[in-house]
Order: C-alpha cells, then sequence, then structure tokens
C-alpha cells in the first residue's frame, strides 16, 4: 500500500519550512503514488515557498502569542480556537496517514488535533532549545527527531532520535566547486571571499555592520557576496559592484555562494548552522538577539564549545569585530581548522533518517 497521505506543517522562516519540504521530497521519491497536504500560517512565507516546491498547502489564522501585552494578543484565544477547527476539518476531510511537523505557530493546532485523532505523528525540531509549539507536542507525538544532544531537558527521553536537520542536498561537495563558484560571481582568485548571511529576511545589524566596515574589508584584502535580505534590499543596494561588493536580496544557488566563500559571517538559525557544518568553513556567528528562548546564541554556543566556529553578540560588535576578524584572516592554520572541526558535527544523512523514523509509523498503522 503505498498510497499514503501525508499531512505537514512547519513555517513562519525559511528553517522551519525548508526542513518540511526537503522530508517531503524524500517520501516522495520512496512513495510516488503517495499525497501531501502542507498546511501553514496565513500570512507567512509558506505560503509562497510550498506552492513553489509544488505541493498544496491550505492556511490558518493563527501568529505567535507576543511576549507583551499588545492587541494581537488579545485576538490570540480567537486565533487558536479559530485553527482548532479549521485544522479539525482539514484533517477530516484529508485523512492523513501521518502528520510531521517541523515546527513554526501553524504545527501546534495541526498535531495537536491529528495526535487526538490517534495519527501516527512526528516533530522535527532543528535548534539546541526548542520552541514552546514543540515541548508542547512532544507529549502528544510518536517520535522526535532533533539535531542537537541533551534534549531530553525538554521531551521525553524515549521518544528522541538524534537524527540531524534536512539540509541541501547540492552542499555536499562544494569544496570540488570552488573555482567555478568564484568564476560564477565573477570574483577575483586572488582575494579573499566573504559570504554574508542575515537568514532569510536579512538582518538589519549585520547589514549596518558591513556597512560601517566596508573600508577595513577593503584594507583585508576581502571581496565580499553579501544577501542583506528582503527588508533591506533598497538600502543597501547602492553599494552593489563598489568595493569589491556584491549585494544580493536572496541567494538563489546557496551551494554556489558557500563554495566561493573562504570566511562566512552568518546568524545561527538552526538550519544555517546545520549547513554551514556540511560546508566545513571557517564561520563568525552574530546569533539574533531578538529570537524566543534566544536559541541562536545556544545554536552557535553548541558549535563554538567544539573550538568548530566563533561567536560575536551584537552589543560586542563595535568593540570587537576589526580586531577578531584581523586575527582570523591572519592566520590560515585557525581558519583551517574552524573548517576541520565543525564539519565533523555534520550530520549528512537526516532527511533519510527522519524519513525512516516516519516509514515506520506508516508500516505500524
Amino acid at each position: 500500500m503505498s498510497h499514503y497521505k501525508v499531512i505537514l506543517s512547519g513555517g513562519g522562516t525559511g528553517g522551519h519550512i525548508y526542513p518540511a519540504i526537503a522530508i517531503a521530497n524524500e517520501l516522495k521519491s520512496r512513495y510516488p503514488e503517495a499525497e501531501f497536504l502542507f498546511v501553514g500560517a496565513k500570512d507567512r512565507m509558506e505560503m509562497e515557498k510550498v506552492p513553489q516546491a509544488g505541493y498544496d498547502i491550505k492556511g490558518l489564522w493563527i501568529s505567535g502569542i507576543q511576549r507583551s501585552l499588545t492587541l494581537k494578543n488579545l485576538s490570540f484565544p480567537f486565533k487558536v480556537i479559530s485553527s482548532l477547527w479549521r485544522a479539525r476539518k482539514i484533517i477530516k476531510s484529508f485523512k492523513p496517514d501521518v502528520a510531521i511537523g517541523t515546527g513554526g505557530f501553524a504545527s501546534g493546532p495541526l498535531l495537536y488535533v491529528a495526535a487526538s485523532n490517534k495519527i501516527p505523528s512526528l516533530i522535527q525540531e532543528q535548534n539546541s532549545y526548542p520552541g514552546i509549539t514543540n515541548k508542547l507536542l512532544s507529549k502528544k507525538a510518536q517520535k522526535i527527531c532533533v539535531a542537537y544532544d541533551n534534549l531530553e531537558r525538554f521531551f521525553p527521553k524515549e521518544k528522541i532520535i538524534k537524527t540531524g536537520n534536512p539540509v541541501r542536498q547540492d552542499l555536499l561537495d562544494v569544496n570540488s566547486k570552488t573555482v567555478e563558484a568564484k568564476n560564477h560571481f565573477n570574483l577575483k582568485h586572488g582575494k579573499y571571499t566573504l559570504l554574508v548571511l542575515g537568514g532569510s529576511l536579512g538582518s538589519r545589524r549585520i547589514n549596518e555592520l558591513i556597512e560601517k566596515e566596508l573600508d577595513f574589508f577593503d584594507t583585508q584584502n576581502v571581496q565580499i557576496i553579501w544577501q542583506c535580505g528582503k527588508l533591506y534590499y533598497q538600502q543597501f543596494k547602492i553599494y552593489n559592484n563598489t568595493n569589491n561588493v556584491q549585494v544580493y536580496e536572496f541567494l538563489n544557488d546557496m551551494g554556489s555562494a558557500y563554495a566561493a566563500a573562504d570566511i562566512v559571517i552568518s546568524r545561527a538559525g538552526a538550519s544555517s548552522v546545520s549547513e554551514l557544518c556540511i560546508v566545513g568553513k571557517p564561520v563568525i556567528f552574530i546569533p539574533s538577539p531578538n529570537v524566543a528562548e534566544d536559541h541562536q546564541t545556544k545554536n552557535a554556543m553548541a558549535i563554538v564549545n567544539n573550538d568548530a566556529a566563533m561567536i560575536l553578540k551584537e552589543e560586542d560588535l563595535d568593540v570587537d569585530f576589526e580586531n577578531k576578524f584581523s586575527q582570523l584572516m591572519a592566520s590560515p592554520e585557525r581558519q583551517k581548522d574552524l573548517g576541520d572541526n565543525i564539519k565533523k558535527l555534520a550530520l549528512v544523512n537526516a532527511t533519510k533518517d527522519i524519513v525512516d523514523e516516519v516509514e515506520k509509523l506508516l508500516k505500524k498503522e
């Protein structure tokens, strides 16, 4: 029986959407007959990204609870009730054989309803510090696939399987493509290439840092591929093709960008961290301080504690950045150590291992 029906939910940011799509793609390659349905939050980027990947999606009226008392919070209970009601309708009509959640607001109501209807469910937690949605769902789900150690503080131990986070398969072999990647971006071969990543929406603080340090980078013989994000492109595109700088709203060919890079400056969202482990280049993490439970700092520290990356806090950038960056530039040995050490932390078969767990749930039925 390969005509399985699979329902998936995850979104809000690329870090929740991408793993869900990767899991669906792997399941589809094993079961070409299977039917897939995604459930997302109505006004978030999954409503655009999932159909681009070739899957149907239905939206729930849901958002996170704000930390402070705002009007949005007053509507929160109504959104939850509306979402649970809509999730029930979706599950009743679709009748899934399995439900998969990768985090984000919409996965809460959907997986809650699925598990309450005795549909086998699996959640995938990307971060070293789980969000509130997955903590609540962990009591109901059969399996929890994680990417970091020591998560039994948050989840029932017997349900945890360490698989790693799904990552783009085209990253597995970036190091052999450096020359063609530099040509692809019209970069000079005698210069160091810095790749700057601020997450799927961009990061104001990282962008301001790069803008401020452009002359400094020039003195360091550095050329830059700068993904500044959708929200900031209009503001920073004036630097495009000046001082050895290329500014992008979004990099569609991440594989080439990683291959061209000698050093990476990045946010520490879970999917970025997992990708950077596979890529194996020296990284300076600048975690976003504006995320739940400061989980980006925790993700970055899990790497830094293995002597596999550097970390700079936003509040220290003005004082420390030039000093730390020039130290790293001056030491090819240090760069090599960081690259080698971060590669040891990569879990390259994550998608396959997660789908193996989904298969076990399907076969049990």
